[in-house]
């Protein structure tokens, strides 16, 4: 049985009475699955959903929470906060745990999910794209938020993909990208079509940086997410690059006080102070986005490199065993040989570019010179 329903009503109760009175109301869904009954349970959404709540309760949300949900109580969530929506300016939707994509749609998985063959999918799972209709029914001209620290490797999209035979090639490895309405923002914990970390900590590196972020007073939305891929990124080695898509159409603000309009209270820096900081923290944005731009093309160009020299290293031994056996059989391995000698020669070439590409990004960044780039 799915560990019981966690609702954190004394937390979100006693951080909502603390909050400042403002005009905007946010209401927010936040979700996080762990204990998987028939896939592979996962260490850290229960404890990124609980801190997930409480960074958003202090930033003046009203949290609706569950974690470790079966399909019957994901349902009644998502129906609870479809109907808190409203009223309310700022929609922001959280989901920690498996989630896997079919034919470019991504779909979230209830602990007690099981999925034999592809009809199994709208019975046992939530669609992302369902959850987003939701939050953008009947609210134009409101803020929509999703944040889906959800690609962990899944063994239930393996199995699926078995079931389906020749039509496996629509289970997709992570999740795909969302087209989404005017005013609605999406943040994936890693780019679409790759696997997530869950992490060797209390939280996975996506959560982390984000909660942290998030309590960053000076921040808009779109600076906080810097902070967030620049986290991940070396939290992650390389491996992980946090994604998002927006259609904004204006900035948003965790934290109330630093929003331009924003009620001044006592101990809060005035309009025009903050104002010239948020100047000055954009400006220091703009220098450092290009710098993440950097990392993240380091860490691409490492990982292709490496992809080639595996190749390379695996195409070298299959011409080792087509001689091998060429020398036992007597048979011709003169169109083998060649072929694979061809797509080696491809990869060589395209090694050859891209390891003084590492060189050059390492050293503008300040980094060591690593020894994949040298060799």
């Amino acid at each position: 049985m799915p560990r019981t329903v966690l609702l954190l009503t004394t937390l979100v109760t006693s951080l909502l009475f603390a909050a400042p009175a403002m005009a905007e109301k946010r209401v927010a869904l936040v979700i996080g699955n762990g204990a998987y009954v028939k896939s592979s349970a996962l260490a850290n959404p229960v404890n990124d959903a609980t801190e997930m709540a409480k960074a958003l309760a202090e930033a003046g949300f009203e949290v609706i929470a569950g974690l470790d949900l079966d399909k019957r109580t994901f349902d009644i969530k998502v129906r609870d906060f479809a109907r808190a929506l409203g009223d309310a300016d700022v929609a922001l939707f959280y989901y920690a745990g498996h989630a896997l994509q079919v034919s470019g749609r991504n779909y979230l998985v209830p602990v007690d999910a099981s999925m034999e063959r592809e009809r199994d999918l709208d019975f046992e799972t939530v669609g992302v794209d369902f959850v987003l209709r939701q939050m953008e029914i009947d609210r134009e001209n409101k803020t929509n938020l999703v944040f889906l620290d959800s690609c962990r490797d899944n063994p239930l999209a393996r199995n699926l993909a078995r079931s389906m035979g020749t039509r496996s090639a629509s289970v997709s490895q992570g999740l795909a990208q969302v087209q989404t309405g005017v005013g609605t923002f999406i943040a994936y914990s890693t780019q679409p079509g790759n696997v997530a970390l869950d992490g060797s900590g209390t939280n996975s590196p996506f959560t982390a940086a984000l909660v942290k972020g998030m309590r960053a007073s000076e921040r808009n939305l779109t600076s906080v997410m810097v902070e967030v891929r620049k986290d991940v990124l070396a939290a992650t080695g390389g491996r992980q690059v946090p994604w998002d898509h927006s259609s904004l159409t204006g900035d948003f603000f965790f934290q109330r006080v630093a929003a331009p309009g924003a009620l001044v209270q006592p101990g809060v820096p005035a309009a025009s102070d903050v104002q010239k900081r948020l100047e000055d923290l954009e400006r220091e944005l703009q220098r450092k986005t290009d710098q993440t731009g950097k990392v993240v093309e380091l860490a691409q160009a490492k990982e292709r490199l490496r992809q080639l020299m595996e190749a390379n290293q695996d195409d070298q031994r299959r011409i080792f065993d087509v001689q091998r056996d060429h020398r036992r059989s007597g048979s011709d391995s003169f169109q083998d040989i060649s072929r694979l000698q061809i797509a080696m020669v491809r990869r060589s070439q395209e090694i050859s570019k891209l390891r003084p590409r590492i060189a050059e990004l390492e050293a503008e960044l300040g980094l060591p010179s690593s020894a994949a780039a040298s060799k």
